[in-house]
């Protein structure tokens, strides 16, 4: 009898600390996906927050992850398109083949921008089903959350009540900071980029992107086009010169110093500084820097 009971004891115990094993692309993804299943799911980000995400290579140890996950999150709008595809394939996990419940494109649960009518090789590095660089959108990230707590709570539906608490809770703290947002008043900013990284941003908040440092997405700038940046620099009274970390440093370096505009270099992901802790604080550094109060 007591040998019964101290089995049926432990087998409780073991499936107590059962986590789901959720595999993410990117860092602010696993961000999200940790503050809404906390320590009912085990995550494991393939990308570095010190990476660009548009060159990353599929590497054995991304594959033995995928293998062994119950869930794989992504960005979607085929910014993994040059290595997740391989690593999905190679591992022979039937959880999260395409179109089977573990496999979430988090792209589904957002409003894509800069959907090309037309595709031509001429225009660059172009992301035929829209910009996909919603990272930095309130807005969207709303509807990524809610996404992720929708997939946990149908494959655990035991800990529906938990995650639905714990995305309450994410998106109580996001309101509180919008309403902070707003007030730094960042309509009639003018900004350069490097990348087309923050369009949903500028969307929401109403700051202006008069141009990009790459003449076509993904195409470096040569000196002639940088040349004639520096003319709309001068005419156009830019406020900030702008790149992520893992792009761009050099030439907006360069740029600034020829212009007398400032220059800033914001996180690419969570994690890519030391201000960006986590998916609130990296908006919170973004926003903040563009409103000159960083």
């Amino acid at each position: 009898m007591k040998k019964t009971f101290f089995l049926l004891t432990l087998l409780f115990s073991l499936t107590s600390f059962c986590t789901t094993k959720v595999v993410c692309s990117l860092p602010f993804i696993g961000d999200i996906a940790k503050q809404i299943g906390k320590e009912k799911i085990e995550i494991t980000v393939l990308v570095k927050p010190s990476e660009d995400p548009h060159y990353v290579e599929a590497k054995p140890s991304m594959i033995l992850a995928v293998r062994k996950c119950d869930i794989l999150f992504y960005n979607g709008l085929d910014l993994e398109i040059g290595y997740l595809p391989r690593i999905i394939e190679s591992s022979a996990n039937q959880k999260i083949q395409p179109g089977r419940e573990g496999n979430v494109d988090l792209s589904q649960f957002i409003s894509p921008i800069e959907v090309p009518t037309t595709l031509d090789r001429s225009m660059g590095d172009i992301h035929p089903l829209g910009n996909p660089h919603y990272l930095y959108s309130p807005y969207n990230i709303k509807g990524v959350a809610r996404g992720i707590e929708s997939v946990l709570s149908k494959f655990d539906p035991e800990n529906q009540t938990f995650y639905k608490n714990n995305l309450n809770e994410f998106l109580k703290a996001l309101s509180q900071k919008e309403e902070e947002w707003k007030k730094l008043n960042l309509k009639g900013k003018k900004v350069v980029t490097y990348h087309k990284l923050l369009e949903y941003l500028a969307d929401e908040y109403g700051f202006e992107i008069v141009t990009n440092i790459e003449p076509k997405p993904g195409i470096p700038p040569s000196a002639k086009h940088l040349s004639s940046l520096l003319d709309t620099l001068k005419n156009e009274k830019i406020d900030l010169i702008i790149t992520a970390n893992t792009i761009g440093e050099k030439e907006v370096r360069y740029l600034s110093e020829k212009s007398g505009v400032k220059m800033a270099i914001i996180p690419q992901d969570v994690g890519a500084t030391e201000q960006a802790k986590d998916w609130i604080s990296m908006v919170d550094c973004v926003l903040k820097t563009i409103g000159g109060q960083k």
